[in-house]
Protein backbone atom coordinates (compact mmCIF):
# COMPACT_ATOMS: atom_id res chain seq x y z
CA UNK A 1 0.00 0.00 0.00
CA UNK A 2 0.87 3.15 -0.54
CA UNK A 3 2.71 5.18 2.67
CA UNK A 4 1.44 8.30 2.63
CA UNK A 5 -2.17 7.10 2.67
CA UNK A 6 -4.46 6.78 6.54
CA UNK A 7 -6.20 3.25 6.82
CA UNK A 8 -8.95 2.59 9.01
CA UNK A 9 -8.66 -0.56 10.17
CA UNK A 10 -12.28 -2.81 9.40
CA UNK A 11 -13.93 -5.99 8.59
CA UNK A 12 -16.33 -5.67 5.70
CA UNK A 13 -19.17 -8.28 4.79
CA UNK A 14 -22.45 -8.01 3.01
CA UNK A 15 -23.70 -4.58 2.57
CA UNK A 16 -27.42 -3.48 1.90
CA UNK A 17 -28.91 0.19 2.15
CA UNK A 18 -28.97 3.06 -0.26
CA UNK A 19 -26.42 5.34 -1.29
CA UNK A 20 -27.04 8.91 -3.11
CA UNK A 21 -23.85 10.20 -4.01
CA UNK A 22 -22.27 12.14 -6.92
CA UNK A 23 -23.37 12.98 -10.44
CA UNK A 24 -23.78 11.86 -14.57
CA UNK A 25 -23.62 13.51 -17.66
CA UNK A 26 -27.22 14.67 -18.33
CA UNK A 27 -29.86 13.47 -21.22
CA UNK A 28 -31.74 10.38 -18.67
CA UNK A 29 -34.32 9.68 -20.30
CA UNK A 30 -37.63 10.47 -18.62
CA UNK A 31 -38.57 6.88 -17.83
CA UNK A 32 -35.95 6.97 -15.06
CA UNK A 33 -34.21 3.97 -16.01
CA UNK A 34 -30.38 3.99 -15.93
CA UNK A 35 -28.96 5.32 -18.59
CA UNK A 36 -25.46 4.23 -20.14
CA UNK A 37 -23.41 7.78 -21.04
CA UNK A 38 -21.31 5.66 -23.87
CA UNK A 39 -20.61 4.56 -26.84
CA UNK A 40 -20.69 1.14 -26.57
CA UNK A 41 -23.89 -0.47 -25.26
CA UNK A 42 -23.71 -2.09 -21.41
CA UNK A 43 -27.15 -2.60 -20.07
CA UNK A 44 -27.37 -1.87 -15.86
CA UNK A 45 -29.28 -5.60 -16.26
CA UNK A 46 -26.16 -7.11 -17.73
CA UNK A 47 -23.53 -4.97 -16.82
CA UNK A 48 -19.95 -6.66 -15.38
CA UNK A 49 -17.47 -4.25 -15.20
CA UNK A 50 -13.27 -5.27 -14.08
CA UNK A 51 -14.03 -1.67 -11.50
CA UNK A 52 -16.66 0.47 -10.67
CA UNK A 53 -16.38 3.48 -9.01
CA UNK A 54 -19.20 4.52 -7.35
CA UNK A 55 -19.98 8.37 -7.02
CA UNK A 56 -20.10 10.71 -10.18
CA UNK A 57 -18.10 13.66 -8.69
CA UNK A 58 -15.13 15.49 -9.32
CA UNK A 59 -13.19 12.74 -7.66
CA UNK A 60 -14.60 9.89 -8.87
CA UNK A 61 -14.51 10.67 -12.48
CA UNK A 62 -10.84 11.95 -12.05
CA UNK A 63 -10.15 8.77 -10.80
CA UNK A 64 -12.08 6.89 -13.10
CA UNK A 65 -9.90 8.38 -15.99
CA UNK A 66 -6.74 7.97 -14.20
CA UNK A 67 -7.62 3.75 -13.76
CA UNK A 68 -8.59 3.72 -17.70
CA UNK A 69 -5.18 5.56 -18.74
CA UNK A 70 -3.68 3.22 -16.53
CA UNK A 71 -5.09 0.06 -17.73
CA UNK A 72 -6.90 0.28 -20.95
CA UNK A 73 -7.67 -3.67 -21.25
CA UNK A 74 -9.92 -2.96 -18.03
CA UNK A 75 -13.07 -2.46 -18.40
CA UNK A 76 -14.20 0.20 -15.89
CA UNK A 77 -18.23 1.96 -15.48
CA UNK A 78 -18.69 4.80 -12.89
CA UNK A 79 -22.30 4.13 -11.69
CA UNK A 80 -24.06 7.96 -10.38
CA UNK A 81 -27.03 8.38 -8.08
CA UNK A 82 -27.98 11.42 -10.24
CA UNK A 83 -28.99 12.16 -13.35
CA UNK A 84 -26.20 14.77 -14.20
CA UNK A 85 -22.94 14.69 -13.28
CA UNK A 86 -21.40 17.27 -10.95
CA UNK A 87 -24.67 18.02 -9.21
CA UNK A 88 -23.51 17.90 -5.50
CA UNK A 89 -20.57 19.63 -4.12
CA UNK A 90 -18.51 20.02 -7.63
CA UNK A 91 -21.34 21.64 -8.57
CA UNK A 92 -21.64 24.40 -5.64
CA UNK A 93 -18.15 25.20 -4.27
CA UNK A 94 -16.73 28.16 -5.05
CA UNK A 95 -14.50 27.76 -7.95
CA UNK A 96 -11.17 28.32 -6.61
CA UNK A 97 -7.93 26.87 -7.70
CA UNK A 98 -5.96 26.30 -4.25
CA UNK A 99 -1.99 27.14 -4.20
CA UNK A 100 -1.56 25.23 -0.78
CA UNK A 101 -1.02 27.53 1.15
CA UNK A 102 -3.42 26.89 4.38
CA UNK A 103 -2.32 23.67 4.96
CA UNK A 104 0.05 21.50 8.15
CA UNK A 105 3.41 21.00 5.86
CA UNK A 106 3.95 17.32 4.95
CA UNK A 107 0.32 16.61 5.02
CA UNK A 108 -1.06 15.01 2.46
CA UNK A 109 -3.53 17.72 2.00
CA UNK A 110 -0.68 20.15 1.48
CA UNK A 111 1.36 18.10 -1.25
CA UNK A 112 -2.03 16.98 -2.95
CA UNK A 113 -3.25 20.30 -3.14
CA UNK A 114 0.11 22.18 -4.69
CA UNK A 115 0.96 19.38 -7.02
CA UNK A 116 -2.72 18.85 -7.68
CA UNK A 117 -3.29 23.18 -8.70
CA UNK A 118 -0.14 22.56 -11.06
CA UNK A 119 -2.17 19.48 -12.91
CA UNK A 120 -5.51 21.49 -12.89
CA UNK A 121 -3.61 24.44 -15.03
CA UNK A 122 -1.82 22.36 -17.21
CA UNK A 123 -5.10 19.57 -17.86
CA UNK A 124 -7.33 23.37 -18.72
CA UNK A 125 -4.44 24.20 -20.61
CA UNK A 126 -4.27 21.08 -22.67
CA UNK A 127 -8.08 20.69 -22.79
CA UNK A 128 -8.83 24.49 -23.70
CA UNK A 129 -10.90 25.06 -20.77
CA UNK A 130 -10.86 28.55 -19.51
CA UNK A 131 -9.69 29.46 -16.46
CA UNK A 132 -8.20 32.59 -14.60
CA UNK A 133 -5.28 32.92 -12.44
CA UNK A 134 -6.34 36.24 -11.04
CA UNK A 135 -4.50 35.52 -7.62
CA UNK A 136 -5.37 36.18 -4.34
CA UNK A 137 -4.56 38.30 -1.07
CA UNK A 138 -4.66 37.20 2.70
CA UNK A 139 -4.98 40.43 4.30
CA UNK A 140 -4.39 41.55 8.13
CA UNK A 141 -6.84 44.05 8.60
CA UNK A 142 -5.49 43.58 12.84
CA UNK A 143 -2.51 44.49 14.13
CA UNK A 144 -3.46 41.45 16.01
CA UNK A 145 -3.75 39.46 13.16
CA UNK A 146 -0.22 40.20 11.55
CA UNK A 147 1.85 37.49 13.46
CA UNK A 148 -0.60 34.60 12.42
CA UNK A 149 -0.03 35.80 8.41
CA UNK A 150 3.48 36.08 8.83
CA UNK A 151 3.52 32.17 10.53
CA UNK A 152 1.44 31.35 7.43
CA UNK A 153 3.54 32.91 4.55
CA UNK A 154 6.02 30.47 6.79
CA UNK A 155 4.33 27.63 6.05
CA UNK A 156 3.54 28.55 2.40
CA UNK A 157 6.80 28.51 1.73
CA UNK A 158 7.68 25.15 3.44
CA UNK A 159 4.78 23.92 1.19
CA UNK A 160 6.47 24.97 -2.05
CA UNK A 161 4.07 27.53 -3.29
CA UNK A 162 4.95 29.42 -5.86
CA UNK A 163 5.61 33.26 -5.84
CA UNK A 164 4.83 33.86 -2.37
CA UNK A 165 5.49 37.89 -0.99
CA UNK A 166 4.22 39.51 1.74
CA UNK A 167 3.35 43.36 0.54
CA UNK A 168 2.51 46.23 2.58
CA UNK A 169 -0.62 48.98 2.64
CA UNK A 170 0.58 50.47 -0.29
CA UNK A 171 1.11 47.15 -2.38
CA UNK A 172 -2.52 46.20 -1.15
CA UNK A 173 -4.26 49.05 -3.07
CA UNK A 174 -2.56 48.41 -6.24
CA UNK A 175 -3.39 44.93 -6.27
CA UNK A 176 -7.16 45.24 -4.93
CA UNK A 177 -7.46 49.52 -5.00
CA UNK A 178 -10.93 49.38 -2.74
CA UNK A 179 -9.18 46.73 -0.09
CA UNK A 180 -7.82 48.11 3.27
CA UNK A 181 -5.39 46.51 4.93
CA UNK A 182 -2.03 46.70 7.73
CA UNK A 183 -0.38 43.86 5.40
CA UNK A 184 -1.38 40.72 3.16
CA UNK A 185 0.45 37.50 1.31
CA UNK A 186 0.16 37.78 -2.25
CA UNK A 187 -0.60 34.62 -3.51
CA UNK A 188 -0.62 35.13 -7.39
CA UNK A 189 -0.62 31.32 -8.41
CA UNK A 190 -4.12 31.20 -7.37
CA UNK A 191 -7.02 31.04 -9.47
CA UNK A 192 -10.73 30.38 -11.10
CA UNK A 193 -12.12 27.55 -12.96
CA UNK A 194 -16.10 26.21 -13.57
CA UNK A 195 -14.85 22.61 -12.03
CA UNK A 196 -18.13 21.24 -13.40
CA UNK A 197 -16.60 21.93 -16.67
CA UNK A 198 -13.75 20.60 -15.42
CA UNK A 199 -15.77 17.29 -14.08
CA UNK A 200 -17.08 16.91 -17.35
CA UNK A 201 -14.01 16.93 -19.04
CA UNK A 202 -12.85 14.00 -16.93
CA UNK A 203 -15.92 11.92 -17.63
CA UNK A 204 -15.65 12.17 -21.65
CA UNK A 205 -11.76 11.58 -21.65
CA UNK A 206 -12.82 8.22 -19.41
CA UNK A 207 -15.83 7.44 -22.26
CA UNK A 208 -13.39 8.38 -25.16
CA UNK A 209 -10.97 5.77 -23.28
CA UNK A 210 -13.44 3.11 -23.47
CA UNK A 211 -15.24 3.66 -20.01
CA UNK A 212 -18.97 3.64 -19.35
CA UNK A 213 -21.02 5.93 -17.29
CA UNK A 214 -24.38 5.05 -15.65
CA UNK A 215 -26.61 7.65 -14.50
CA UNK A 216 -29.79 7.48 -12.59
CA UNK A 217 -28.39 4.60 -10.61
CA UNK A 218 -29.01 5.01 -6.85
CA UNK A 219 -27.08 1.77 -5.00
CA UNK A 220 -29.31 0.01 -2.90
CA UNK A 221 -27.35 -3.70 -2.42
CA UNK A 222 -23.73 -4.53 -2.57
CA UNK A 223 -23.20 -8.37 -1.93
CA UNK A 224 -21.37 -11.42 -2.75
CA UNK A 225 -22.43 -13.24 -5.78
CA UNK A 226 -23.85 -16.79 -4.27
CA UNK A 227 -23.99 -18.08 -8.06
CA UNK A 228 -22.78 -17.07 -11.38
CA UNK A 229 -25.39 -15.20 -13.54
CA UNK A 230 -27.42 -17.33 -15.85
CA UNK A 231 -25.51 -17.97 -19.05
CA UNK A 232 -22.58 -16.17 -18.48
CA UNK A 233 -19.21 -17.48 -19.71
CA UNK A 234 -17.01 -15.67 -17.26
CA UNK A 235 -18.40 -18.00 -14.21
CA UNK A 236 -17.61 -16.19 -10.89
CA UNK A 237 -15.31 -13.57 -12.44
CA UNK A 238 -17.31 -10.38 -11.36
CA UNK A 239 -17.97 -11.81 -7.98
CA UNK A 240 -19.28 -8.67 -6.31
CA UNK A 241 -23.23 -7.70 -6.99
CA UNK A 242 -24.26 -4.15 -6.97
CA UNK A 243 -27.87 -3.58 -7.02
CA UNK A 244 -30.03 -0.14 -7.83
CA UNK A 245 -33.52 0.52 -6.38
CA UNK A 246 -34.88 -0.58 -9.90
CA UNK A 247 -33.25 -3.65 -9.07
CA UNK A 248 -30.80 -3.44 -12.29
CA UNK A 249 -27.86 -5.04 -11.29
CA UNK A 250 -23.87 -4.23 -12.29
CA UNK A 251 -21.20 -6.75 -11.70
CA UNK A 252 -17.51 -6.16 -11.29
CA UNK A 253 -14.21 -7.48 -9.47
CA UNK A 254 -13.54 -4.66 -7.72
CA UNK A 255 -15.08 -1.40 -6.46
CA UNK A 256 -13.75 1.97 -5.71
CA UNK A 257 -16.54 4.44 -3.40
CA UNK A 258 -15.97 8.34 -3.65
CA UNK A 259 -19.11 8.59 -2.49
CA UNK A 260 -19.02 12.61 -0.82
CA UNK A 261 -21.30 13.37 1.64
CA UNK A 262 -22.48 9.61 1.82
CA UNK A 263 -19.32 8.28 2.02
CA UNK A 264 -19.24 6.94 5.77
CA UNK A 265 -22.92 5.38 4.90
CA UNK A 266 -22.02 3.50 1.46
CA UNK A 267 -18.73 2.28 4.01
CA UNK A 268 -21.18 1.37 6.62
CA UNK A 269 -23.12 -0.34 3.46
CA UNK A 270 -20.26 -2.67 2.87
CA UNK A 271 -19.64 -3.47 6.06
CA UNK A 272 -16.98 -1.31 6.52
CA UNK A 273 -15.78 0.89 9.35
CA UNK A 274 -18.79 4.22 9.76
CA UNK A 275 -16.09 6.05 11.42
CA UNK A 276 -15.07 9.01 10.77
CA UNK A 277 -18.88 9.90 10.14
CA UNK A 278 -20.02 13.01 8.01
CA UNK A 279 -21.74 15.74 9.24
CA UNK A 280 -23.02 18.50 6.24
CA UNK A 281 -22.34 22.17 6.87
CA UNK A 282 -24.06 24.30 4.51
CA UNK A 283 -22.23 27.60 3.28
CA UNK A 284 -24.20 30.41 1.85
CA UNK A 285 -22.78 33.15 -0.34
CA UNK A 286 -23.84 36.84 -0.81
CA UNK A 287 -23.51 38.02 -4.44
CA UNK A 288 -22.45 41.42 -5.17
CA UNK A 289 -24.60 43.50 -7.22
CA UNK A 290 -23.55 43.93 -11.09
CA UNK A 291 -22.72 47.50 -10.70
CA UNK A 292 -20.58 46.67 -7.82
CA UNK A 293 -17.95 43.91 -9.14
CA UNK A 294 -15.41 46.56 -10.26
CA UNK A 295 -14.93 46.59 -6.39
CA UNK A 296 -13.35 43.18 -6.58
CA UNK A 297 -10.32 42.27 -8.73
CA UNK A 298 -9.48 39.30 -7.45
CA UNK A 299 -9.64 36.65 -4.62
CA UNK A 300 -9.85 38.17 -1.46
CA UNK A 301 -9.71 36.16 2.19
CA UNK A 302 -9.22 37.07 5.98
CA UNK A 303 -6.32 35.81 8.29
CA UNK A 304 -7.46 32.17 9.08
CA UNK A 305 -7.83 31.56 13.21
CA UNK A 306 -6.55 28.10 14.53
CA UNK A 307 -9.24 28.68 17.45
CA UNK A 308 -12.04 28.48 14.27
CA UNK A 309 -12.57 25.67 12.08
CA UNK A 310 -13.46 27.41 8.73
CA UNK A 311 -11.74 30.10 6.70
CA UNK A 312 -14.01 32.70 7.16
CA UNK A 313 -16.26 34.78 4.50
CA UNK A 314 -13.93 35.80 1.70
CA UNK A 315 -14.31 37.85 -1.64
CA UNK A 316 -14.56 35.13 -4.65
CA UNK A 317 -14.55 36.27 -8.59
CA UNK A 318 -16.46 33.62 -10.87
CA UNK A 319 -16.11 32.72 -14.38
CA UNK A 320 -19.22 34.25 -15.23
CA UNK A 321 -17.83 37.40 -13.84
CA UNK A 322 -20.44 38.04 -10.60
CA UNK A 323 -18.49 38.19 -7.38
CA UNK A 324 -19.20 35.58 -4.72
CA UNK A 325 -19.43 36.69 -0.16
CA UNK A 326 -19.06 34.47 1.72
CA UNK A 327 -19.49 31.76 2.76
CA UNK A 328 -20.56 30.92 6.18
CA UNK A 329 -20.62 27.54 8.07
CA UNK A 330 -23.78 26.66 9.49
CA UNK A 331 -25.13 22.88 10.27
CA UNK A 332 -27.51 21.78 7.31
CA UNK A 333 -30.41 19.48 8.62
CA UNK A 334 -29.87 17.45 5.27
CA UNK A 335 -26.93 15.87 3.53
CA UNK A 336 -28.23 17.89 0.25
CA UNK A 337 -29.58 20.45 1.98
CA UNK A 338 -29.00 23.43 -0.27
CA UNK A 339 -31.94 25.27 1.34
CA UNK A 340 -32.14 26.89 5.36
CA UNK A 341 -35.30 24.63 5.52
CA UNK A 342 -34.31 21.44 4.07
CA UNK A 343 -34.61 19.00 6.21
CA UNK A 344 -33.87 15.01 6.55
CA UNK A 345 -35.16 13.25 10.11
CA UNK A 346 -32.70 10.12 9.27
CA UNK A 347 -29.52 13.12 8.45
CA UNK A 348 -30.24 14.61 11.76
CA UNK A 349 -30.40 11.62 13.90
CA UNK A 350 -27.37 10.15 12.01
CA UNK A 351 -25.56 13.50 13.08
CA UNK A 352 -26.65 13.54 16.93
CA UNK A 353 -26.49 9.73 17.87
CA UNK A 354 -23.29 9.04 15.75
CA UNK A 355 -21.41 11.73 15.26
CA UNK A 356 -19.28 13.94 17.82
CA UNK A 357 -21.29 16.77 16.85
CA UNK A 358 -22.47 17.47 20.47
CA UNK A 359 -19.01 17.66 21.51
CA UNK A 360 -18.35 20.08 18.36
CA UNK A 361 -20.81 22.25 19.49
CA UNK A 362 -19.53 22.54 23.26
CA UNK A 363 -15.96 23.14 21.62
CA UNK A 364 -16.66 25.87 19.53
CA UNK A 365 -20.04 27.34 20.93
CA UNK A 366 -19.69 30.94 19.83
CA UNK A 367 -18.32 30.75 16.66
CA UNK A 368 -21.50 28.31 15.88
CA UNK A 369 -23.53 31.37 17.24
CA UNK A 370 -22.13 33.96 15.32
CA UNK A 371 -22.13 31.95 12.49
CA UNK A 372 -26.11 31.39 12.49
CA UNK A 373 -26.48 35.14 13.46
CA UNK A 374 -24.40 35.69 10.16
CA UNK A 375 -26.92 33.84 8.64
CA UNK A 376 -29.66 35.02 9.65
CA UNK A 377 -28.70 38.87 9.36
CA UNK A 378 -27.39 40.27 6.14
CA UNK A 379 -26.03 42.96 7.80
CA UNK A 380 -23.76 41.12 10.25
CA UNK A 381 -22.02 39.68 7.58
CA UNK A 382 -21.88 42.82 5.21
CA UNK A 383 -20.14 44.56 8.72
CA UNK A 384 -17.49 41.85 8.19
CA UNK A 385 -17.39 42.46 4.62
CA UNK A 386 -16.36 46.11 5.81
CA UNK A 387 -13.32 45.28 7.39
CA UNK A 388 -11.66 44.91 4.32
CA UNK A 389 -13.93 46.67 1.81
CA UNK A 390 -15.33 49.98 3.22
CA UNK A 391 -17.19 50.80 0.56
CA UNK A 392 -19.86 48.26 0.72
CA UNK A 393 -23.17 48.44 2.07
CA UNK A 394 -25.90 46.24 2.31
CA UNK A 395 -27.57 47.74 -0.64
CA UNK A 396 -25.28 46.23 -2.38
CA UNK A 397 -25.57 42.66 -2.01
CA UNK A 398 -27.85 39.67 -2.86
CA UNK A 399 -28.24 36.40 -1.43
CA UNK A 400 -26.71 33.72 -3.38
CA UNK A 401 -26.47 30.46 -3.63
CA UNK A 402 -25.14 27.79 -1.40
CA UNK A 403 -23.03 24.42 -1.15
CA UNK A 404 -22.99 21.55 1.57
CA UNK A 405 -19.63 20.35 2.63
CA UNK A 406 -18.77 17.21 3.89
CA UNK A 407 -17.14 17.30 6.95
CA UNK A 408 -15.48 14.42 8.30
CA UNK A 409 -15.71 14.56 12.21
CA UNK A 410 -14.94 12.06 14.91
CA UNK A 411 -16.23 10.46 17.65
CA UNK A 412 -14.76 13.40 20.34
CA UNK A 413 -15.88 16.14 18.10
CA UNK A 414 -12.65 16.76 16.28
CA UNK A 415 -13.11 17.66 12.60
CA UNK A 416 -10.76 15.51 10.39
CA UNK A 417 -8.74 18.12 8.19
CA UNK A 418 -6.57 15.54 6.38
CA UNK A 419 -7.99 13.03 3.38
CA UNK A 420 -8.80 9.67 4.21
CA UNK A 421 -8.55 6.48 2.72
CA UNK A 422 -10.04 3.17 3.80
CA UNK A 423 -9.35 -0.34 3.14
CA UNK A 424 -11.36 -3.51 4.51
CA UNK A 425 -10.81 -7.62 5.07
CA UNK A 426 -12.86 -10.19 4.25
CA UNK A 427 -14.96 -11.00 1.08
CA UNK A 428 -16.06 -7.32 -0.20
CA UNK A 429 -13.11 -5.65 2.29
CA UNK A 430 -10.43 -7.12 0.02
CA UNK A 431 -12.25 -5.72 -3.01
CA UNK A 432 -13.01 -2.39 -2.37
CA UNK A 433 -11.75 1.04 -1.65
CA UNK A 434 -13.31 3.66 0.37
CA UNK A 435 -12.22 7.58 -0.45
CA UNK A 436 -13.70 8.45 2.97
CA UNK A 437 -12.46 11.77 3.61
CA UNK A 438 -11.84 13.96 0.64
CA UNK A 439 -12.73 17.96 2.10
CA UNK A 440 -11.70 21.04 0.05
CA UNK A 441 -9.48 21.59 -1.44
CA UNK A 442 -10.50 18.08 -3.43
CA UNK A 443 -11.26 19.67 -6.31
CA UNK A 444 -7.97 21.58 -6.62
CA UNK A 445 -6.40 18.16 -5.98
CA UNK A 446 -8.41 16.01 -7.80
CA UNK A 447 -5.50 14.96 -10.24
CA UNK A 448 -3.26 14.65 -7.44
CA UNK A 449 -6.00 12.35 -5.74
CA UNK A 450 -6.63 10.43 -8.78
CA UNK A 451 -2.97 8.98 -9.44
CA UNK A 452 -2.63 8.33 -5.36
CA UNK A 453 -6.14 6.26 -6.43
CA UNK A 454 -5.02 4.52 -8.98
CA UNK A 455 -1.44 3.72 -7.38
CA UNK A 456 -3.15 1.93 -4.10
CA UNK A 457 -5.78 0.29 -6.73
CA UNK A 458 -2.84 -1.13 -8.59
CA UNK A 459 -1.13 -2.25 -5.66
CA UNK A 460 -4.22 -2.98 -3.50
CA UNK A 461 -5.95 -5.39 -6.01
CA UNK A 462 -2.77 -6.33 -7.98
CA UNK A 463 -3.71 -5.42 -11.22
Amino acid sequence: MVPALRYLGSVCGRARGIFPGGFSAAHTPASGKSRLLCQGGRRASTSSFDIVIIGGGIVGLASARALILRHPALSIGVLEKEKNLAVHQTGHNSGVIHSGIYYKPESLKAKLCVQGAALIYEYCNQKGISYKQCGKLIVAVEQEEIPRLQALYERGLQNGVQGLRLIQQEDIKKKEPYCRGLMAIDCPYTGIVDYRQVAFSFAKDFQEAGGSVLTNFEVEDIEMARESPSRSKDGMKYPIVIRNTKGEEVRCQYVVTCAGLYSDRISELSGCNPNPRIVPFRGDYLVLKPEKRYLVKGNIYPVPDSRFPFLGVHFTPRMDGSIWLGPNAILAFKREGYRPFDFSARDIMDIIIKSGLIKLVFQKFSYGVNEMYKACFLSATVKHLQKFIPEITISDVLRGPAGVRAQALDRDGNLIEDFVFDGGVGDIGNRILHVRNAPSPAATSSLAISGMIADEVQQRFKL
